[in-house]
């Protein structure tokens, strides 16, 4: 039997939009509850919920695809992680500038993890990383997270003050792109 569509899990709609367009597929998207491990390794977060997505799913005959991604900040020995979504539902992103002022270091990296679960359930892994700095002040209006603050390396804008421009060399767009080279090699089920 021929596999399906690859279903991307996630309940954004932004995140559907550009990974298809990284891709240059279309995707059949869903959003099941799964259960999100908690963990400062964004591939063994990502790993686990691609699991949990096939399963709640069903188990079907396409590539389930999730993400995960957050911010690795240097100083604080690579937190908050993939707890970034947490870590800013509960602190924001003044919470976080006004904890780093405290530290002379404001290096920080933006990682994404890509994990596709195979029909047969096997995990494939991609991953992208972009290298920055934490702004002293939230800047942009454009993006959501810690985009307000989030200077990449080689930047004097931050990913909201770049808008769309964010995503031509963003963290998700290194992890869709290899995530798109493997698939173009005929590796997608």
């Amino acid at each position: 039997m021929m596999p399906e569509k690859p279903i991307f899990v996630t309940s954004n709609k932004n995140k559907l939009r550009e990974a298809e367009a990284i891709l240059g597929v279309k995707l059949d998207r869903a959003a099941p509850n799964v259960p999100e491990l908690q963990s400062l390794d964004f591939a063994e977060v990502a790993s686990a919920k691609a699991r949990a997505a096939r399963a709640a799913l069903g188990d079907p005959n396409a590539p389930v695809i999730v993400d995960d991604s957050g911010l690795v900040v240097n100083a604080w020995n690579d937190f908050p992680g993939a707890l970034t979504k947490w870590f800013l539902r509960s602190v924001g992103v003044s919470g976080l500038l006004k904890m780093l002022s405290a530290f002379p270091d404001r290096s920080a990296r933006s990682v994404c993890v890509v994990a596709v679960s195979a029909s047969s359930g096997e995990i494939h892994l991609f991953r992208g990383e972009v290298e920055g700095e934490i702004a002293d002040a939230p800047r942009g209006a454009a993006g959501f997270g810690y985009d307000p603050v989030f200077v990449p390396n080689g930047h004097r804008r931050t990913y909201s003050e770049m808008g769309d421009e964010k995503h031509e060399n963003s963290h998700r767009n290194r992890a869709f792109n290899a995530l798109a080279v493997w698939l173009t090699a005929g590796r997608k089920g």
